[in-house]
């Protein structure tokens, strides 16, 4: 079985769910090619990012001439499908938020995507995220005679369908890939009843390396550990503020922020108005090795996430077995059950998230432990990469026609 995988960035370090999917994919005799519209623009920090970019071919990186060229030839190879999938591009282009010429570009984009599709025998193209991405995935299929599939994680599909029509990409679709019971919720809000049987829930999925021999007990040092993008869909700032009121109360902790992105300079600028930048640490970008680390010596893991998918951060610190602090967001509370394996508060109420960090601080190593392992559990009963894979493997078979 073969499938071509297309993302807009790729490899990338915020990625890394995605190349385990890979990973798993091929351990389970899928064959898979990589392809990204462009190359990231982060520095690789693993072997694992590096390895992978040598093995993706990304479109972009066949500058202006080389693009048009490759286009031309995949129009010329057949026009009544590719000025078909040019009419989808100007529909989808009319309302959307990235306009009429960039569709365009998408469109030419797809054209040099699907002359590499028919050089090399791939039928099916599976996109990560409903944005670009998918829209490339979806013109590449109708011009190459294929078909496409994505994998929607959130929350910014969900929070502009509209404008990146993605109604219209569910129902061009094969299948598409929520990764958890409430992304294939909004899924279904967004077009007929009919459609449903489209939507599927895969998981991502975590390895067994990642996990696999992780130290059972807790830590007695009072760190939390932050996993994720600098943003204001990861709810930063609100943990500042809850860091300022445990500060007040005299509490010792340390707050460190593994990753980093646009809402840098907003944070720390924060932490120093709040008088907690003694207690806030950001990191930068670790390798996955460095962020087991981080998350093996934390007293608890901490997301307070205004909007999201299903983090895989939280699922990485579930299978260390450490107890997660979040928020009632998406698909979150359908891992992080309060009183069992972490604790959750209210989007955006910093008093809730202190009075959950304080729980934390108080909590006995016994009681500590407990919950991670519970939290262990869950996560690997549930998100296990292999069997993940092997629910896409299957979709996959079914929409080539093959036996799985």
């Amino acid at each position: 079985m073969r499938v071509a995988y297309l993302i807009n960035q790729y490899p990338s370090v915020s990625h890394t769910f995605i190349r385990r999917e890979i990973a798993a994919l091929e351990r389970a005799g899928v064959e898979v090619a990589r392809f990204a519209v462009r190359p990231s623009k982060e520095k690789f920090l693993s072997d694992e990012d590096r390895e992978e970019a040598s093995k993706t071919r990304h479109i972009l990186s066949l500058g202006t001439i080389g693009l048009l060229r490759e286009a031309a030839a995949g129009f010329f190879a057949a026009p009544a499908a590719a000025l078909a999938a040019l009419g989808d591009a100007m529909a989808l282009g009319w309302r959307s938020e990235a306009g009429l010429l960039r569709h365009k570009i998408y469109w030419l984009e797809a054209l040099a995507l699907s002359r590499w599709l028919r050089a090399a025998g791939l039928r099916h193209a599976h996109a990560h995220f409903g944005t670009n991405s998918a829209t490339v995935a979806m013109l590449a299929a109708r011009i190459s005679g294929g078909g496409f599939s994505v994998t929607v994680h959130g929350p910014e599909e969900f929070d502009k369908p509209g404008l990146i029509g993605l109604r219209r990409k569910i129902e061009r679709a094969r299948f598409v890939v929520g990764v958890s019971s409430y992304g294939a919720s909004q899924l279904r809000r967004l077009v007929d009843r009919s459609f449903w049987t489209r939507i599927k829930i895969v998981h991502c999925g975590i390895e067994m390396a990642f996990h696999d021999g992780a130290a059972p007990a807790s830590s007695a040092d009072p760190v939390f550990v932050c996993v994720g993008r600098l943003s204001e869909q990861k709810g930063q700032l609100t943990l500042v503020e809850a860091a300022a009121m445990l500060k007040r109360e005299g509490r010792v902790f340390q707050i460190r922020l593994v990753g980093d992105g646009d809402m840098r300079g907003a944070i720390e600028a924060a932490a120093r108005d709040s008088g907690v930048a003694d207690r806030i640490v950001i990191t930068g970008w670790k390798t996955p090795r460095e962020v087991r680390a981080e998350i093996e010596r934390a007293r608890a893991f901490v997301l307070p996430s205004y909007a999201e998918g299903l983090p895989v951060s939280i699922m990485e610190a579930m299978s260390l077995a450490k107890p997660v602090i979040s928020t009632y967001v998406a698909g979150i509370p359908e891992l992080v059950l309060p009183g069992e394996n972490g604790w959750l508060a209210p989007a955006a109420d910093a008093e809730a998230l202190a009075c959950a960090m304080r729980a934390a601080l108080d909590a006995a190593p016994g009681a500590l432990s407990a919950m991670g392992e519970a939290g262990k559990a869950r996560v690997l009963a549930r998100h296990d990469i292999e069997t993940e894979a092997g629910k896409l493997k299957a979709l996959f078979a079914e929409a080539l026609g093959e036996t799985a």
